[in-house]
This record gives C-alpha cells, structure tokens and sequence, in this order.
C-alpha cells in the first residue's frame, strides 16, 4: 500500500464512500433529465450515453494519467490486472447504457435507480463470495448476512412500490374558455 493511503485516517474511506454514494445516487436522475433534455424522444438515451462516455473519459482516463505523473509511478501493469480492470469498466458501462434502456422503456429514475441501488448489493456480495469463498465455507457466513441481503431486497421493493408521486403537471387554462369579468 502507498504511503499517502496508510497514513490516511481511519475513517476517510467512510468519506469516499459515502461521496461515492451521493454521485451514485444523483447519477440516475441526472441521466434521465439529460437524456429528456436531449429533445430527441428516439435517440435521446444514445446521445445522453455518448456524453457520459466522455465524462468517462475526461474523469477515468486524463486524471488517473495526471495522479500517475505526478506520484511518478511505474508504468508497468500486469496483463491480470488490466484484464480485470477492463472487465470492470466493460460491466459498469454495460450497466449505465441499460439505466438508459430502463428510462427508454419507460421506466421512471426513481424506480429504476431503486431496483438498481438494492440489487447491485446483493449481486456484489453473492460474486464476492463465489470468487473469494470465506474461510470455512458458506457454512461459516453469520445468519445477519443473509438478513442484510434480504433486507437490501425488501428495501428496493419497497420503495420501489412507495415511493411518491411527482406533483401531477397542471394544464393551463385557454385563455377563450376564461369568464368574462363583469
């Protein structure tokens, strides 16, 4: 581990976590308003997705070369560990690209973005036990674990389910149909 990360604070990964979870958290309805604000009810979603592919870019690729020039680090890269991390971004685009399908299908931000929010936990969690079993096999994973996915899938359900309705849009009244004043 590099010297900056174990001299950080023991709880600045919460920081970065939970920043991690307000972009996260806004990432699906600002899609939606760019891909509506695109006026293009047939190619909106695409020409949304190309300016989250260079956002990509602009984030994921010139400041990652930036700290890597400035920290003067090695440019040696282990084929697993480029697999790897080309998989992971091939997935996480994959799974921005079908946000956008979701809201094309007519699917609302605040649904989608739910099902999403509380699925992707339980996905990442059953994945990170098939691909690091624990010590002592599933046998020795406590019982609040489970309880933990179960209630991550019942949270997802339920505000999927509850969750409110925008203000209905008002229609203007036509200026003809008004009463005359007397």
């Amino acid at each position: 581990m590099p010297a900056s990360e174990s001299q950080q604070p023991g709880f600045t990964w919460l920081v970065f976590a939970l920043m991690t979870v307000v972009s996260w958290g806004l990432y699906g309805i600002f899609l939606h308003t760019g891909q509506t604000s695109m006026g293009d009810p047939v190619n909106g979603r695409y020409k949304a997705f190309l300016f989250v592919g260079l956002a990509y870019f602009l984030t994921a690729v010139l400041a990652p070369l930036a700290m890597l020039l400035i920290n003067g680090a090695s440019w040696k890269m282990p084929a697993q560990g480029m697999t790897w991390s080309l998989i992971a971004g091939i997935v996480g685009a994959i799974g921005a690209f079908c946000v956008l399908l979701a809201f094309g299908a007519k699917g609302s931000p605040p649904v989608v973005m739910s099902i999403v929010f509380a699925g992707a936990p339980i996905v990442n969690a059953v994945a990170a036990i098939v691909m690091h079993p624990p010590e002592g096999g599933v046998s020795s994973i406590r019982w609040q674990f489970f309880l933990g996915m179960l209630l991550a899938a019942a949270g997802g359900c339920l505000v999927t389910l509850y969750k409110p309705n925008p203000p209905a849009l008002k229609k203007p009244v036509p200026v003809a149909a008004a009463a005359p004043d007397r």
